[in-house]
Formats: structure tokens, C-alpha cells, sequence
């Protein structure tokens, strides 16, 4: 695999189509928005999502989706998870079965409650699910693209596919580990978010350590009964994917999930959060598909659904913990 196209040009995409890029691949890279594809041909910059790294030159930039996806052999899905149906139905047609696909989106669709990669087989019937990777882990573009040391978890159902895209992505600062569940590498990446929503909420409304800690927790809890309830293995949940990308989307004043909750906790609307927003906080659209995830499975999941409840139904955050606290007492 020497010719690689980054579907997505959003601070993650440029990120990993530069780190590519210095592991000496043939990198393409698209982007969605024709005006902006202008702009990033021209200054070889993503300011908007990523100022101060500079694009190389060797990358090439295109507006072009079906020559981006025909002229690689590998491909690296970055679009946000809402979108990739809509970006990738005008060329489902493509026959990519010998192409191997790397999605770094993390979320749950809306009304399908699809994990990315069900999305992109329901969308392109050819994509052989032996060639699916999720490439997911504590991961925040802003120190990858400064070669901040990074570890993240490839995961395919086929041992050879995965491995072959640990050696892709692995360098001096950027380690890759395999995994052979799928599944649980996306619930964990997807669910994490929801959970940033609330360690945020709590941040924000001037609560404590020990309050966030408790969030985390129990918030790992829920992702893992989740995931296990819908295939995964429990032990991923403990790994990078899960309990890393967990504390650091939780902690980080990187995490766009975080941010939209610290600034509920201290009493913005969510309508005027998102409109100031640069970026997409994949938290809150999967916040909905979680709500309605847990309850398809029977799952009791409080944190998810306080958070669910916070976002859609205008509960106040206060209250939301206080009922959180005040719920039934049990075995932890």
C-alpha cells in the first residue's frame, strides 16, 4: 500500500494524512468544501481546524472524491459520523472490495444507530468487512500534528489486515497496537464522548475531583456494558480505545466533548454552544443515539441518559447530578 487517500480534511484528517505523509506514503488528501479546498491548495495550511501546521507540499489536495478513492489502496475516513452517509452515497458504486478502509470517526449514527463501520458497508456494498479497520486511542490532532508521543489501537477482524496497518501508521512518536475487536475499539471511541459531555458538565458547574472521577468510572461502566451487550469483549473497554481515550477526552482542554460540557455546566444554552463552535463535537449527536441505543438493549445507562436529558430536553445540569446521586443504592 503506497498510495493512501484521507477522506476528510478536518484537524484529524490533516493530521494523519501529514503523518503519512512522513512515513513515506503517496498521500492524497480531500476536502468536502470547494471554496475551502482553494484555500488549503493555496496556503498549505488547514488554519481553521489545525493553525500553524503546515500541509508539505508532497501531500496532494483534491476536491475530488472519486479520484481521491480510485487512486489509493488504502482509505482513511476522517468525515464527521453524521455525514459520511450523506458524503459517500454519490459514489457507493465504486468498487473498493480489494481496498482496505481505516475510519478515525467516532460516533453512532442517528435513527439507524449504526457504528461507523456498519455505515460504510451498508453504504458500499463491495467493502469486504476483512478489510474494516478502526484506528481509535487518546489521539487529539493538536499533539499528533506536533509529534507529541501518541499510542492508538488499530482493530480489523483479520489479524494480517490489522497488522499491516500498525506498520502504516507506526513511527517515533506515533505507536500503533493491534486488536481484533472491531466492535469494541468503535463503542468505545463513539461512547467516550458522551461521557467528556458530562465530566464537562461537571467541570463547569464548579464541582470536583471527586465528582469527575465518579463520572469516569461509572461512565466506563456503562460504555462496557454497552459494548459488550453488543458484541465487544470487555477487556478492549480497559485498553487504549477505551479507558485512555476515556480519561484523556475527559480531561483535555483539547476535547471539543468536554468544552461543550463545561460550558452547559455553567448555564450556556446548547444552540449557542454549537454556533460558536469551529469544529464538530461528535458527543452530542451520539448522545441521542446512545439514549436510544440503551434503551433498544434494555441497559440502564444514568450518566447517558442525564446527559441525553441535559442536551434535548433542557434539564438543568444541577438537578441532572442531584437525581444522578439520589438514584437507588446498589452494588457498585
Amino acid at each position: 500500500m503506497k498510495n493512501i487517500s484521507v477522506l476528510g480534511a478536518g484537524g484529524w484528517g490533516t493530521t494523519l494524512a501529514i503523518l503519512l505523509s512522513h512515513n513515506k506514503y503517496n498521500v492524497t488528501l480531500w476536502e468536502f468544501n470547494p471554496v475551502y479546498y482553494e484555500t488549503l491548495m493555496n496556503l498549505r495550511e488547514n488554519f481553521y481546524y489545525l493553525p500553524g501546521v503546515k500541509i508539505p507540499k508532497s501531500i496532494k489536495i483534491t476536491n475530488d472524491l472519486s479520484d481521491a478513492i480510485l487512486k489509493s489502496e488504502l482509505l482513511v475516513v476522517s468525515t464527521p459520523t453524521q455525514f459520511i452517509r450523506s458524503v459517500f452515497e454519490p459514489v457507493k458504486d465504486i468498487d473498493i472490495e480489494n481496498k482496505v478502509v481505516v475510519s478515525v470517526s467516532k460516533g453512532i449514527e442517528n435513527n439507524s444507530l449504526l457504528l461507523v463501520s456498519d455505515i460504510l458497508l451498508d453504504v458500499f456494498k463491495s467493502l469486504d468487512r476483512n478489510n474494516l479497520v478502526a484506528l481509535s486511542g487518546p489521539s487529539h490532532a493538536e499533539e499528533v500534528s506536533r509529534k507529541i508521543p501518541t499510542a492508538v489501537v488499530a482493530a480489523c477482524e483479520s489479524e494480517k489486515v490489522a497488522r499491516s496497518i500498525q506498520r502504516v501508521f507506526s513511527n517515533e512518536y506515533f505507536r500503533c497496537y493491534t486488536s481484533n475487536d472491531l466492535i469494541g475499539t468503535e463503542v468505545g471511541g463513539a461512547l467516550k464522548n458522551v461521557i467528556a459531555i458530562a465530566a464537562g458538565i461537571s467541570d463547569g458547574a464548579g464541582f470536583g475531583d471527586n465528582t469527575k472521577a465518579a463520572i469516569i468510572t461509572r461512565g466506563l461502566n456503562e460504555i462496557t456494558k454497552m459494548g459488550v451487550k453488543l458484541g465487544a469483549k470487555r477487556e478492549t473497554f480497559y485498553g487504549l480505545s477505551g479507558l485512555g481515550d476515556l480519561v484523556v477526552t475527559c480531561g483535555s482542554l483539547h476535547s471539543r466533548n468536554r468544552s461543550v460540557g463545561f460550558q452547559l455546566g455553567q448555564g450556556k444554552k446548547l444552540k449557542t454552544i454549537l454556533h460558536e463552535m469551529k469544529m464538530v463535537a461528535e458527543g452530542v449527536a451520539t448522545s441521542k443515539s446512545a439514549y436510544q441505543l440503551s434503551k433498544k438493549l434494555k441497559l440502564e445507562s444514568p450518566i447517558i441518559s442525564e446527559v441525553f436529558n441535559i442536551l434535548f430536553k433542557n434539564h438543568n445540569p444541577i438537578s441532572s447530578t442531584k437525581k444522578l446521586m439520589l438514584r437507588s443504592l446498589k452494588q457498585e
